[in-house]
């Protein structure tokens, strides 16, 4: 039975008066071999209230990220796609804009 598997979660935050938006940059999904992560962007409430150097959070727009994937097989065995996925990513998230930020982790749940 297929079910939907988290591969990626985490946060991007860029200054509020920003305009870039990440559902309008970054692809709703990417193609890492015969399967394809979706790509989900919601925007949220500051998940801290300041940055490690004194930035308050509430300067900033967030985004919690979800990297997701439907399967039929057991999430476990997904780990070096999830590496392939994130070598995808990266160079993504490298391209935007200055100020933008992000942390993402590893996450393999069934949803």
């Amino acid at each position: 039975m297929s079910k939907a598997v988290r591969l990626l979660q985490g946060f991007l935050w860029l200054p509020k008066e920003s305009r870039w938006r990440p559902e309008d940059e970054l692809p709703p999904a990417i193609d890492v071999g015969a399967r394809q992560a979706a790509l989900l962007f919601d925007e949220v409430e500051a998940p801290f209230a300041f940055f490690d150097d004194g930035t308050p959070a509430s300067s900033q727009r967030f985004y919690q990220l979800n990297a997701v994937v439907i399967v039929d097989d057991d999430a476990a065995g997904l780990k070096d796609w999830v590496l392939q996925l994130q070598k995808e990513l990266d160079p993504l998230l490298q391209s935007s804009p200055a100020g933008v930020g992000w942390l993402l982790f590893e996450d393999l749940r069934d949803l």
